[in-house]
């Protein structure tokens, strides 16, 4: 049996290391699956799902994590549910798999009367319930993310309004480790200034693309 903390983002900007280390600080014994990309294109999921087994478990820090959508959601929850495998949403914990197989055993150990239509009617019952329990969760988990980027916007525009700089203002110059650096060997190594290297030379040692090689060089003159 296999335990594994499945993390995903939509874009390289952002960070999971925040998804990581909730997952790894309840199940510190977790195989990290880590997943960039859109909704409609992700390869380790599909591989995840692919090759999971009855007695594994799959940790998600939140449902949206499983999916961000309702529907597809549920589809996948009830699939993965009817394969003997544990869904476990450090978030929404009510949903967990567990959940719904302990009510389930409990109920049939109670009754042990007509067992198979009571089976059958508690679980469509459970089903119905995981259903709108997991569209719940995940319409809130985008909720959640729509009210951040409105008040992200309208943050911005207050900023903008009260007369703030948004951005970097136009010609400034961004000063890094890496700008430092590639402006300190572009000045000892470029014959422009203390070095012999032509120019050429000079972007194969830095590695510079050749429009930040030579925007360098004007920032070196005018300092």
């Amino acid at each position: 049996m296999c335990t594994y903390g499945y993390c995903w983002v939509s874009t390289k900007q952002q960070s999971m290391d925040r998804q990581i280390r909730n997952i790894k600080s309840s199940y510190d014994n977790a195989v990290i699956i880590q997943e960039v990309g859109t909704g409609q294109d992700r390869p380790e999921w599909n591989k995840l799902y692919k090759n999971v087994k009855a007695g594994d478990t799959i940790i998600f820090d939140s449902v949206s994590r499983m999916s961000r959508n309702a529907d597809e959601g549920f589809y996948l929850y009830e699939k993965l549910f009817n394969k003997g495998i544990e869904l476990v949403f450090l978030k929404e914990p009510h949903i967990n798999t567990s959940t719904y197989k302990n009510a389930l055993e409990s109920d049939i150990l109670m009754t042990r009367t007509n067992a198979e239509f009571i089976l059958e009617s508690v679980n469509k019952y459970l089903t119905s319930l995981a259903k709108e329990q997991i569209r719940l969760a995940i319409e809130q988990s985008e909720k959640e993310i729509r009210d951040l980027h409105q008040r992200t916007k309208e943050g911005i525009e207050t900023a903008r309004l009260n007369g703030k700089q948004i951005g970097q203002r136009q010609g400034a110059k961004l000063t890094t480790k890496k700008s430092i650096e590639a402006k300190k060997q572009i000045r000892e190594q470029s014959r422009d200034f203390n070095g012999t290297l032509s120019d050429a030379d000079c972007m194969k040692l830095t590695g510079l693309a050749r429009n930040t090689f030579y925007k360098y060089k004007r920032e070196l003159r005018s300092e």
